[in-house]
Order: structure tokens, then sequence, then C-alpha cells
């Protein structure tokens, strides 16, 4: 018989860092934007993305290009700027929030038409 020295423990979840993701809600109501978007003929497609540190849903206007916004949720700073983040094509973050209603409202004001 021989005895083997190193045992290799089994994983568990207390090993793995959890991954960031959007909730049922966040994911509801930008789902809804984007269909209004691709109903309005600004969108096309989306991805979404989910890492240990973030979840970012980035939406296209074609499949081919830089995706035209990403709506980014860090929950490690939802204690300083906020967990959410409006970025644009660039790069550059065009609105930081708690509340993922105020990121979006740039994106909903595109909706907004006055009435005659």
């Amino acid at each position: 018989m021989t005895a083997c020295g190193n045992v290799a423990p089994f994983p568990t979840n207390r090993d793995r860092r959890p991954i960031a993701s959007f909730d049922r809600v966040e994911l509801m109501r930008i789902m809804d934007l984007y269909g209004r978007m691709v109903a309005a003929g600004h969108w096309r497609d989306y991805a979404l993305a989910h890492h240990p540190d973030y979840a970012v849903f980035a939406a296209f206007r074609r499949h081919s290009e830089r995706p035209e916004i990403r709506i980014e949720k860090r929950p490690e700073l939802r204690l300083k700027q906020g967990q959410f983040a409006l970025v644009s094509e660039h790069g550059i973050a065009l609105k930081r929030g708690h509340e993922l209603a105020a990121v979006m409202a740039p994106l909903e004001r595109r909706f907004m038409r006055l009435v005659g």
C-alpha cells in the first residue's frame, strides 16, 4: 500500500469570487429601453458581458461596429460614485450614479417629444 502525501481539496464556492451581474429588474428596464430603440431604428444588436468585477450591456447600431453606448455595473463603486455608468462609444463616462433610472435618463430623453 502506498500513501498519497498531497491531497487537493475539492473547490467550493468560497474559493471563487462572485460574478457581477444585472438583477432581473435592472435587466428588464434595460431591455425595455433596448426594445424602444430598436423600434425607433437606432439600435440593431446588443451584447451582455459578466465579469467578476463588472457587468456590461452594450448596444450597437450595427453588429460590426463599436457599441454606441455601454451601461456598466460595478458593485465595488456603490458606496463611492455609484455602481452604474453610461459610457459613450469613445469610452467617456457620460453619467454615473447610484440609480439605474438616473443613469439611463439621457437615453430616455431621445423619446421625449413636444405634443402640440
